[in-house]
């Protein structure tokens, strides 16, 4: 009974795919080891995703000055936790804020 209410709430719907479209996405969908259904909506999943990561792009506030410098000190500056092991910074570190500033410096001596 479980499988009949499944059933009844998959919508059919008719795609026509150009033959020479349909004939590759078999073809990749047989080297994937998936059903041509399931390989067409992986497709359109991933679609959808990149139309979805377009449109938060375009609509998220835009970082500012500020903003970049406020993240870049926090990044620069240790927490109030103690280091987890593995969480060190690697040797040789040399952070980003000062890169800027040394980079600056050597166009103000210029």
């Amino acid at each position: 009974m479980a499988n009949e209410s499944r059933k009844a709430s998959i919508e059919r719907f008719p795609l026509r795919l150009m033959p020479s479209v349909r004939r590759t996405a078999e073809v990749f969908s047989e080297k994937e080891g998936v059903s041509l259904n399931q390989f067409i909506n992986v497709a359109v999943a991933e679609k959808l995703a990149h139309l979805e990561h377009d449109e938060w792009l375009r609509n998220r506030k835009k970082p500012n000055s500020r903003a970049i410098a406020k993240a870049l000190y926090t990044l620069d500056h240790d927490g109030e936790q103690a280091l987890e092991e593995g969480d060190e910074l690697p040797a040789g570190y040399r952070s980003v804020q000062g890169e800027y500033a040394s980079l600056s410096a050597r166009k103000r001596k210029a």
